[in-house]
């Protein structure tokens, strides 16, 4: 895995280029739409989807190329399914942010019971819990009051993924071999 790293540093460097214009330009036109928002995702899962495949079949022998095989076709499925069906996957994206706050507010607070015997403080994380749980609530009932934070929330974390691939790119590439 490691000469499949330092081989292919460079593709750890442009998604993360793409991933900081990405979240970048989320940022600075927040009223974008979401339908625009999502022919970008589109965009940019399939361009991923391209380097992970070339990836896995330069390195066929290697010990996990598989996992860069299915990371490249499950992304390029995903670009397209954006762009046959935007609307699906807007609305599908919303569900999905929903659905994961109310879950994680539900693990967030059963960790918070099971931790009252053990330390104090338990009830902040019961907080967040009910926050989550909350903000998933107000998502499913009213999808469009999520718009402008999710278009936040994807670009602040575009820009963190973008710079920790670059970060990686850069260090897989000073364990690049001489060429």
């Amino acid at each position: 895995m490691l000469e499949l790293l330092r081989t292919y540093w460079w593709t750890f460097l442009i998604r993360g280029l793409l991933a900081l214009a990405f979240g970048i330009m989320a940022l600075i036109w927040p009223g974008i739409t979401l339908m625009a928002l999502v022919m970008l995702f589109g965009i940019y899962v399939i361009v991923e989807g391209v380097f992970s495949l070339v990836a896995a079949f330069s390195n066929r022998g290697a010990g996990a190329w598989w996992v860069l095989l299915l990371e490249g076709i499950v992304s390029i499925a995903i670009g397209c399914i954006a762009f046959i069906w935007p609307g699906i996957t807007a609305v599908g994206l919303m569900i999905f942010i929903a659905l994961w706050a109310i879950f994680t507010g539900l693990l967030e607070i059963g960790a918070a019971v099971q931790l009252r015997r053990e330390m104090q403080g338990e009830w902040i994380l019961a907080l967040i819990g009910f926050l989550s749980i909350l903000i998933g609530i107000i998502l499913i009932i009213n999808p469009a009051a999520g718009v402008l934070a999710v278009v936040w929330l994807i670009g602040i974390y575009a820009i963190v993924f973008g710079g920790l691939l670059v970060f990686l790119g850069m260090k897989f590439r000073k364990l690049a071999p001489p060429q």
